[in-house]
């Protein structure tokens, strides 16, 4: 199986502007917002879609989701969206599970 682009951002092929990392996830700027804040959450482990998420992949999505909430903390938003695009008819164009983080929005 190829490399997805965030592997290659991951083993530092590929550069990106990191927020944040940790042993199970990296957080990267988005190269085209679509926000004020836009940053990508990405798991270390390769998981094609939302829909191939086993059951021991569930901490880790857990885990996703309070990295969110750390980055809501140290960016001192209020709200955000976090969003996840599922399958090529959902709008995925990397097949390595990512969330997008949201925010600075005008109040």
């Amino acid at each position: 199986m190829e490399k997805s682009i965030f592997t290659k951002i991951m083993d530092k092929e590929i550069p990106a502007r990191f927020e944040y990392e940790d042993e199970h996830v990296i957080v990267i700027h988005d190269i085209a917002p679509k926000a004020p804040i836009h940053l990508l959450i990405i798991p270390r482990k390769p998981i094609p879609t939302l829909m191939d998420v086993q059951e021991e992949d569930l901490p880790l999505i857990g885990h996703i989701h309070r990295v969110a909430q750390k980055l809501a903390e140290k960016l001192n938003v209020k709200g955000f969206r976090l969003i996840n695009n599922c399958g090529k008819e959902g709008g995925q164009e990397v097949f390595h599970i990512h969330y997008h983080f949201l925010a600075g929005f005008q109040e």
